[in-house]
């Protein structure tokens, strides 16, 4: 098995063939990912070597020591925690080899087309058909609430395959290309005066069946790879102490002795607590991927993200006053990533509301940790047996 040193040693190796600084970026990201330094527990071959996944930090700190880019994982955030761990799971040989690479250098970037206008919450309702031609699929509905899409180049897609199963089960998982004729993006304007999500409408797109992720039918046992690692991916990110929403509003606190009172301070202590406990849990849920795929434990970790992110936001806006409620730039924009540190006080209170939307809605999720993580009674389902076209919509 590879160890420690042998990673030291590979890592070392890739430096002297391509050196950071007469590099070019993508050529040095493409070099990593043929040496298996890309995520080293990934097969040989796919970016990795089958190391054991904790041992990544090893050669992210030999890189960092010797200044060399890395991916840009904020900007291909979907792609690295949703798409590829799907794809790795799921996907033939012929389509790890095909997205994987420049899925992880960035050149690619992956979106996600699962929610609908009418299947939010309940993402298993969801009425994009997708009906056989030969070896086509062609492909007609309308997606929602998509980030990235008007940047995408491929999207992980669900479509109802057949409709006369109940809802779970009539529902195949495709790779749909963004640049096809029939896709549809339109911006949709937030509070923040942003359109970074996205409404993705398909009409009469035509996908290869070589694109299909998993069997015909078999696309919400797929779909749930994909949204446990979404969950881990946006509730348990990596953070230092102090990253994240608490760092801004602790630095304020620090240099700006005259907005303090004894209220506000006894309410950012339990928060800074509440964030660090957080932070540590998400740690040791990283420490667990490393046996396994994640599993619902992910859901309590993006819970807590999203109501840490809006009540330290609302702190911050409570303790600057009037200063809180400015907000500079309220132009449409179309950004890539959202920033939630780098912004104001205001934009970060906005932007923080639909944290507990994307993701999955933190109803929905307190019903996965109720059921799945507690081993509480389901609540009842009436149309868990009814085949879909029979359900009221």
């Amino acid at each position: 098995m590879t160890g420690s040193e042998e990673l030291r040693s590979r890592t070392r190796e890739l430096l002297a063939a391509h050196p950071p600084a007469s590099t070019d970026r993508l050529d040095f990201l493409r070099a990593r990912f043929d040496a298996g330094l890309a995520w080293v527990h990934y097969p040989e071959g796919l970016g990795g070597l089958g190391a054991p996944r904790s041992l990544q930090a090893v050669v992210d700190a030999e890189l960092e020591a010797a200044g060399a880019p890395d991916n840009d994982p904020r900007r291909i955030g979907i792609g690295l925690g949703m798409a590829a761990p799907t794809i790795l799971q799921f996907g033939t040989e012929e389509q790890k080899r095909r997205f994987l690479r420049p899925l992880w250098t960035g050149e690619e970037v992956w979106c996600q087309l699962f929610s609908e206008p009418g299947a939010g919450s309940d993402l298993a309702a969801l009425g994009t058909r997708a009906v056989r031609e030969g070896e086509d699929w062609v492909v007609n509905g309308q997606k929602v609430w998509t980030s990235s899409a008007h940047v995408a180049r491929w999207a992980i897609l669900i479509a109802r395959t057949d409709p006369d199963v109940p809802k779970h089960r009539g529902i195949t998982y495709f790779v749909c290309d963004m640049t096809d004729p029939g896709v549809e993006v339109r911006p949709l304007r937030q509070v923040t005066g942003e359109a970074e999500f996205n409404e993705v409408f398909l009409t009469g797109v035509r996908i290869p069946d070589t694109r299909r992720l998993g069997e015909i039918g078999d696309g919400w046992k797929v779909a749930q790879t994909t949204l446990n690692n979404e969950r881990v991916a946006i509730g348990g990110m990596r953070l230092p102490r102090e990253g994240g929403m608490i760092g801004p509003i602790s630095k304020t606190w620090r240099e700006r002795p005259e907005l303090r009172t004894h209220d506000l301070h006894q309410r950012l202590l339990k928060l800074w607590v509440e964030s660090e406990v957080s932070r540590l849990t998400a740690e040791r849920l990283r420490q667990q991927l490393v046996a396994g795929q994640p599993g619902p434990e992910g859901a309590g970790m993006k819970l807590a993200f999203a109501r840490l992110n809006q009540e330290i936001s609302g702190l911050e806006v409570e303790l600057l006053g009037e200063e809180g409620l400015l907000y500079d730039d309220w132009t449409m924009r179309r950004p890539e990533l959202v920033d939630f540190t780098g912004r104001e006080a205001g934009y970060r209170y906005l932007r923080s509301k639909g944290n507990s939307i994307e993701g999955g809605t933190s109803e929905v999720l307190l019903n996965i940790v109720a059921e799945r993580v507690l081993g509480l009674p389901p609540e009842p389902r009436t149309d868990k047996d009814v085949a879909w076209k029979d359900l009221a919509r």
